[in-house]
C-alpha cells in the first residue's frame, strides 16, 4: 500500500482489493466483496434513498465528507417516518488523494453510521485521474423501514395546525463557508450535522398528530416551508422573534450578506402538527439532546394559499420565498 490513492485502487484488482480488505471492510463490518449485500428487513413498508456528497472544503468545523454522506442519508429516511437499517456507500476518489485523508473519512463514516445504529453494509469505488474528481465524491443510499399506519404528506397539512423546529438554523452553512474562505468568527460556528433518526423515533412516541416532516438542507428553512406550503395549499406563518438563530450565524450572515433563512442545515428537522400536539411535542423533543433548542414557530391558515408569510419583531410582516440560484455551492 502506498500512502496516496493511485488509478489502480479503481482498477478492480489487487490494489484495490487492498484497499477494500484493509480500510473500507474493518471500518464498515463488512463481510467479503459480493456484489451485492443479503439483506433481512421485517415485513413492513420499506423507504429507499440515494444522495451524493461533494461538499468542499471536504474537512470543516464539526464534521467532514464522510459523517456528512452517513447523517444526511439516514435523515432523509426518517423524516420520511421511516426507521434507517441499511446504507450503501460508493467512493469516486482521485488520483493522488492522501490515504491518510481516507482513512479518516471512513472512519467518521463507520463513527456515524454507529451513533445513528445503522449499518453499511455494501459500497464501491472507483478512481479517477489526478484533477478530475476534486478529491473525493461519496454517494450513499439508505433503506429504511416505516411502521403500520404511519404516512407523511404535505397533503395532510390542515388549518391550526403548528410550525416546530427542532434546532438552531445555519450552522451547517456558515461552517462550510467559513472554512473555505479562511474566516473564523467569535463564537465559532460548527456544522450541526447529526443523525437525527433517534430524535424521530422519540416525536413519535409522543404524539400521532405529525402530518408532515422534512431536514431543511440546501435551500434552508425558507425552501421546505416554501416547498410545504405550496404542496398544501395552505398559508404558513412564521414568528422571526421565535426562529433560533445562534449569534454566530447571525453575525456571519450579517457579515457576508445571507439571510439565516436560506442557509443550509444538516442536524435539523421542520415538523408541522396537530397544534393542539405541538406543546407536548416540543417538551419531547427538548428531552432529546438533538432537540434540546427544538421550539414553536409558526401556524397553519387557509390564506393566502402557497404562502409563507414572516412576522418582523417590529409588527410588520414580508413575504418569504425559496431560495433563487445557488447561494452556497457544493455545501453538502
Amino acid at each position: 500500500m502506498t500512502d496516496k490513492i493511485l488509478l489502480g485502487h479503481g482498477s478492480g484488482g489487487m490494489l484495490m482489493h487492498e484497499l477494500i480488505r484493509e480500510h473500507f471492510s474493518p471500518a464498515f463490518g463488512m463481510d467479503g466483496f459480493g456484489d451485492s449485500a443479503i439483506l433481512s428487513v421485517p415485513s413492513e413498508k420499506l423507504a429507499y434513498t440515494t444522495d451524493s456528497s461533494v461538499v468542499f472544503p471536504l474537512f470543516f468545523p464539526g464534521g467532514n465528507i464522510g459523517d456528512l454522506a452517513v447523517n444526511g442519508t439516514v435523515n432523509d429516511l426518517a423524516v420520511s417516518g421511516a426507521d434507517p437499517l441499511f446504507l450503501t456507500a460508493g467512493f469516486v476518489i482521485e488520483e493522488g488523494f492522501p490515504l491518510s485523508d481516507l482513512k479518516r473519512i471512513i472512519l467518521s463514516m463507520a463513527t456515524a453510521a454507529e451513533k445513528a445504529g445503522v449499518k453499511i453494509v455494501a459500497g464501491d469505488t472507483k478512481v479517477v485521474n489526478r484533477g478530475k474528481a476534486d478529491g473525493i465524491f461519496i454517494n450513499t443510499s439508505g433503506i429504511g423501514v416505516l411502521p403500520d399506519g404511519r404516512e407523511l404528506s404535505p397533503s395532510k397539512i390542515e388549518k391550526g395546525d403548528a410550525v416546530v423546529i427542532s434546532g438552531e438554523i445555519g450552522n451547517h452553512g456558515v461552517a462550510v463557508i467559513s472554512e473555505r474562505n479562511g474566516i473564523t468568527f467569535d463564537p465559532p460556528v460548527e456544522t450541526d450535522s447529526r443523525p437525527l433518526n433517534g430524535l424521530v423515533r422519540n416525536m413519535f412516541e409522543a404524539t400521532n398528530g405529525i402530518s408532515f416532516m422534512r431536514d431543511p438542507t440546501r435551500g434552508g428553512l425558507a425552501t421546505t416551508l416554501k416547498e410545504a406550503a405550496l404542496e398544501s395549499g395552505m398559508c404558513i406563518r412564521i414568528r422571526e422573534e421565535a426562529l433560533p438563530i445562534p449569534p454566530g450565524v447571525k453575525g456571519a450572515c450579517s457579515l457576508l450578506g445571507f439571510d439565516p433563512l436560506t442557509v443550509a442545515n444538516e442536524g435539523i428537522l421542520v415538523a408541522i402538527v396537530n397544534g393542539n400536539a405541538a406543546d407536548t411535542l416540543v417538551t419531547a423533543m427538548k428531552k432529546h439532546p438533538d432537540g434540546y433548542h427544538a421550539s414553536r414557530i409558526g401556524t397553519v391558515e387557509d390564506a393566502p394559499p402557497g404562502m409563507v408569510l414572516l412576522e418582523t419583531a417590529i409588527g410588520g410582516s414580508r413575504i418569504i420565498d425559496m431560495l433563487r440560484g445557488e447561494q452556497l455551492p457544493r455545501i453538502c
